[in-house]
Order: structure tokens, then C-alpha cells, then sequence
């Protein structure tokens, strides 16, 4: 059997970071197995795509030696361990962010749900988790992936506060009857993720509270933006943004009531008063607000958290909204392999974001006035209905070839437009254009675009929320 005693945590830690550095190829080729029994092959298709928890089985197996299993209970019971092996990726300009959420354990349809967080089962089973932190890397089998930290993890009391919260707003609408009501977006740090392949698949009676109404099956996870700070901070050791003292479901209300206070006031007032050098230039609008809510950098760590992203919005003299407010850009290929709207990685950071949107008026002294702010995240009917819809669309086209038009000194697609869909479209993320067709290079396409499937190129495009989408945001805000 390993070297390790299972009924001490600390003994648990040291044997796990001797993984640091090792690939799961390497862990395979120590050769142990379950119970000391005979040893398996070394392919138990733990690698395959569709087995999500496949790397942390592995470790279970092939570096603990104990059969992978479902159990309610903590994988080390008499430690109070649990074991979770969890992905993070490297971007192009080397930093690196969470890649998934963490999913703890499934929130039962057929068992009672505590109504508070200390003494329930999620409690005892996740109490105290073995993050096994490895580099994600799409362009090699996952066998070959590296295990890069090792970090036994609590979260502290001031994370802890939220996530009681989190876990009573969770737990008080399924324990009501109303599971069909969850959203993974409604908490900040501990969230209710779908489970199951689609909709149709994993929507079953909610047999404990609610026989004769359906929900989605879910599961209690660490959201993403939560998952990326604790990767950072407490795994790490990067240091803390700014605090704005406030966390929670007090945030919007907090936020909302401090710069809502300076409506009307114009953006070089705000800067002489904030003492700020005034620019004149809307890069300089996110400053002002991060100012007014104290913050002296463009980081607030409650922000960080929970996954808060500060957009300023301009508005013309008239109030018109003409500015679409970019999603993530995504690589074609990677796009094209995503096997389902439910995993993919538009709807994760969608769910995962939430928008501080403050909104300025240029006038016509070429100052800007503040209009207001809102603190909003995509309602689940948008996400679901035109955003995935647009997502289809743009896959499809994708898989299918995109047809290019040269039309002068401009290339034409027929990736979803703005005028296709009530919420989003797809366009270039920046002004640059850059092609590769037959051959012949149009623009710095190394820089500035990305390849198709068919081995063409075209410039890199991102999702964009509709400006007039941001702008009924605002409407219904009342700014």
C-alpha cells in the first residue's frame, strides 16, 4: 500500500506533493493499484473526454491505492479529506486562470437538503479539500498533462460567510419545492451547476419535496471566478486586491448606492474631486467607479470572487447606446469541437459573470456626464434561448466552412449578425483583418487571425452582446 496514513491529513498532504511535476502518464507507471490487487491496464480510459472526473479517479486508484467510488462520505472519512483534481489553463501571454468550476457533490431529489451549511452533508464531505491543480493542455493526450500544485484547502471565514449564504439561498428553494427555480448565476462563490448531458436527459421529478414537479438535476459546485481566486491567492500566494468590505448579496446594493449617489455629476468634476488626471477618454470611466467604491487599482477582491467585470458604457447625446460590450474571443477549432451548449465555454463564463455596467453620456462640450449604474447577469431565458441559438448558429456555420466574400478592401462571412438575434453576434474583436485564402496572406495573419478547420484563416472573432440588448439593460434599470 502507498505510504501515507489515511486518517491524517497532514500525512495525506505530504505524500500528495510528491504528484508536483509528475505527469498522470507517470502516475500510471507507478503501478499501483486498489487494495494492492492485481494490476490494471494502464489505459482505464480515465483520459476520455466524457468521463469528467477521470483524473481524479486516476489519483484515487493509481497513487492511493483505494477503488473510486460515489460515496457520500469523504474519499479519506477518518481525515476528513476530500480529493479533487481540478484543471487549470495557460494563455497566450503566459498568466494562467482556473479552467473549470469545482463540482462537490450532488444536491439529492430524493433525500432531505439541510437548511444550513455547518452539519450538512456537503459540510462533512468538503470540508476540507486535496486541490490537485494541473495544466490543461489541449494540444497533448491528457495522459500528459502535469500536475503543478498541491494544497490542501478550507475556505477561510470570510469566504466562509458568503458561502453560507450561498448554501441557505440554494438550499431554501429546494427544500420549498421550487429546485426548478436554481440558477447558477443567483450566488456568488458556491453555485447549483447543471448536471447531465442536456435539458431533456437530466430533468427529473424532485421526488423528496416535490414529486409532481421537474427540475434539472444540479450539483454543488465552487463557481469558476471563485475557483480562478483561490488558484491565485490561497494556492499561489499572489497578493490581495483591494477590499471593498462587502460581499455577498449585500454587493449590488452596495455598489449601485455609491456611484448611483453621483448621477449627473460629468466625468471631469468626478476626476478633480477623485484627483484623478482628467483624459477625456472612456478608458478612463472603469477608474471613476473603481475610485467611488474606494478602490485604488483596477482590482477589488470581492470583485475577483464572485466574478464581477466593471464595463463602462457610452451613450450619445440623445441616450442611444451604439457600442456592443465584447464576450471572450474563441478559437475556431476549439469551438467547433464542443460537443454541447450545456459544457460549453460561452455559457460557463456567462453564468460565471456578472456585469457592472456604468454608463456615461457624452456631451457636447466633449466631457461626459455619469448617468448611473447596474449591477446585472444575463437572465437564464436569454442564456438558453437567443444566446444559445446564436452559439448553434455559429458552430454549425463553423463545422460546416464559413463562407468568405472578398468585396473590395473587405472580406464579408456568414457568421450570425447583430440584426439576427435579440442578445448577440459574432464579430472581430479588433479593428485589424487579417486572411490566409488559397494560399495568399491578407493582413499579419500570425498576429491577427486564427484557422479554420478547412485550413483557412480568418481574423479572430469573439461573441459581442447587442447594443441595443446593453441598452434595454439599462432602460430597465432606469438609467
Amino acid at each position: 500500500m502507498p505510504a501515507y496514513d489515511p486518517t491524517n491529513s497532514n500525512s495525506i498532504l505530504r505524500y500528495a506533493g510528491n504528484l508536483v511535476g509528475m505527469s498522470f502518464r507517470q502516475v500510471l507507471d507507478l503501478g499501483i493499484t486498489p487494495d494492492g490487487g492485481p494490476a490494471a491496464p494502464a489505459a482505464k480510459e480515465f483520459d476520455r473526454r466524457s468521463y469528467k472526473g477521470g483524473m481524479g479517479a486516476l489519483l484515487e486508484e493509481r497513487y492511493f491505492g483505494y477503488a473510486s467510488n460515489s460515496d457520500s462520505e469523504a474519499d479519506f472519512a477518518e481525515a476528513g479529506v476530500e480529493l479533487k483534481a481540478t484543471c487549470f489553463d495557460t494563455k497566450k501571454d503566459g498568466t494562467i486562470a482556473a479552467g473549470e468550476r469545482l463540482v462537490l457533490s450532488m444536491i439529492p431529489n430524493d433525500l432531505p437538503v439541510e437548511a444550513e451549511l455547518a452539519g450538512s452533508h456537503l459540510w462533512r464531505k468538503c470540508r476540507s479539500i486535496l486541490l490537485v491543480h494541473y495544466g490543461r493542455d489541449r494540444g497533448v493526450p491528457r495522459y500528459e498533462q502535469r500536475i503543478r500544485y498541491v494544497t490542501l484547502f478550507t475556505p477561510p471565514a470570510d469566504d466562509l460567510a458568503v458561502i453560507q449564504e450561498d448554501y441557505r439561498q440554494i438550499a431554501a428553494l429546494v427544500r420549498s419545492g421550487h429546485a426548478e427555480l436554481l440558477s447558477e448565476g443567483a450566488t456568488a462563490y458556491l453555485g447549483a451547476c447543471t448536471k447531465g448531458a442536456n435539458r431533456e436527459r437530466s430533468t427529473q421529478p424532485q421526488r423528496y419535496y416535490a414529486p409532481d414537479r421537474l427540475a434539472r438535476r444540479r450539483a454543488w459546485c465552487y463557481k469558476q471566478p471563485y475557483m480562478n481566486y483561490v488558484l491565485h491567492h490561497y494556492v499561489m500566494g499572489a497578493a490581495r486586491a483591494d477590499s471593498l468590505g462587502v460581499a455577498g448579496r449585500e454587493l449590488r446594493a452596495h455598489c449601485e448606492t455609491i456611484i448611483n449617489a453621483h448621477a449627473g455629476e460629468s466625468d471631469a468634476s468626478l476626476c478633480l474631486a477623485l484627483g484623478i488626471p482628467y483624459t477625456g477618454n472612456k478608458a478612463q470611466w472603469s477608474t471613476i467607479a473603481y475610485r467611488l467604491l474606494g478602490v485604488r487599482g483596477d482590482r477589488a477582491d470581492e470583485f475577483e470572487k464572485a466574478g464581477v467585470v466593471v464595463r463602462a458604457i457610452r451613450e450619445e447625446p440623445d441616450g442611444r447606446v451604439r457600442e456592443s460590450v465584447p464576450l471572450p474571443t474563441f478559437r475556431f477549432r476549439e469551438l467547433a469541437a464542443e460537443e454541447s451548449w450545456e459544457e460549453s465555454e460561452l455559457r460557463s463564463y456567462v453564468h460565471n459573470t456578472t456585469y457592472l455596467f456604468v454608463a456615461f453620456r457624452k456631451n457636447l462640450d466633449g466631457t461626459a456626464t455619469l448617468m448611473g449604474c447596474v449591477m446585472w447577469q444575463m437572465p437564464d431565458a436569454d442564456v438558453d434561448g437567443p444566446l444559445r441559438e446564436c452559439w448553434e448558429r455559429t458552430v454549425a456555420t463553423i463545422r460546416r466552412g464559413v463562407r468568405i466574400e472578398r468585396r473590395g478592401d473587405r472580406f464579408e462571412n456568414d457568421l450570425p449578425k447583430a440584426t439576427e438575434s435579440p442578445v448577440a453576434h459574432v464579430r472581430p474583436h479588433s479593428a485589424r483583418s487579417a486572411y490566409r485564402i488559397g494560399g495568399v496572406d491578407y493582413g499579419n495573419v500570425e498576429r491577427d487571425a486564427d484557422e479554420l478547420p478547412d485550413g483557412r484563416w480568418m481574423t479572430r472573432q469573439s461573441f459581442w452582446l447587442n447594443h441595443g440588448y446593453v441598452a434595454g439593460v439599462l432602460r430597465d434599470a432606469g438609467i
